[in-house]
């Protein structure tokens, strides 16, 4: 399929081919749903954690005798149902995070890049570099293109100083082609996509 390209002024220029398998095919919701909540659970720090009886210090005498003194009978002032005793089945530091097939995410990928294509909330641009770093630079860019809202670029290369640019930007995120994340792109309102990102995803997605 054929995509108008956007200059850095936000005027139409020339056309660039989008792959169909890509840019243009059947959205799986169930893979778009599984990826990302594999995404959140591995950014989920496990690192909850309560102490149990055995961990608490404090004496282990029984705080009265077992009977005679017509009290229910009690254990050590550590115990889960004692104040400021241990807990029975408190959280322990654990990983949350899982693997899902690469196939998966691959869809999951494919499915929002064409879901936000078929809404009209993807967009081709020229390519483009901060070379100063600065964030007005991008902001200037951006603002030609797209509102300042919600919006995922998406570059061909790690550059660093455009994504040192665009890292005090809150409404805008910067992604690699190759690095791409299903949490930011379903939830980015706008997709910009550079003209020479979006050729090597044509080959790396297909």
């Amino acid at each position: 399929m054929k995509k108008i390209v956007l200059s850095v002024d936000g005027k139409e220029g020339g056309e660039v081919d989008l792959n169909d398998r890509v840019f243009n095919c059947d959205v799986s919701d169930g893979s778009i749903y599984y990826a990302i909540r594999n995404e959140l659970a591995n950014k989920r720090v496990g690192t909850a954690c309560t102490k149990t009886r055995a961990e608490i210090k404090g004496s282990t005498a029984k705080p009265w005798a077992q009977k005679g003194t017509g009290r229910a009978r009690s254990g050590d002032n550590k115990s889960p149902v004692k104040r400021g005793g241990g807990a029975a089945f408190g959280p322990r530091p654990r990983d949350y995070g899982y693997g899902i097939p690469k196939k998966m995410k691959r869809c999951a990928i494919k499915s929002i890049l064409s879901k936000k294509n078929k809404e009209e909330n993807l967009s081709v641009v020229d390519d483009f570099s901060v070379n100063s770093g600065k964030t007005r630079d991008i902001v200037n860019i951006m603002k030609n293109i797209v509102s300042p809202i919600r919006t995922v670029l998406i570059i061909k290369n790690d550059d660093r100083m455009t994504k040192r640019a665009a890292s005090n930007v809150p409404w805008l995120t910067c992604l690699t082609f190759n690095k791409l994340r299903a949490h930011d792109l379903f939830y980015g309102k706008k997709i910009v996509v550079l003209k020479s990102a979006a050729e090597e995803m044509n080959k790396f997605f297909e």
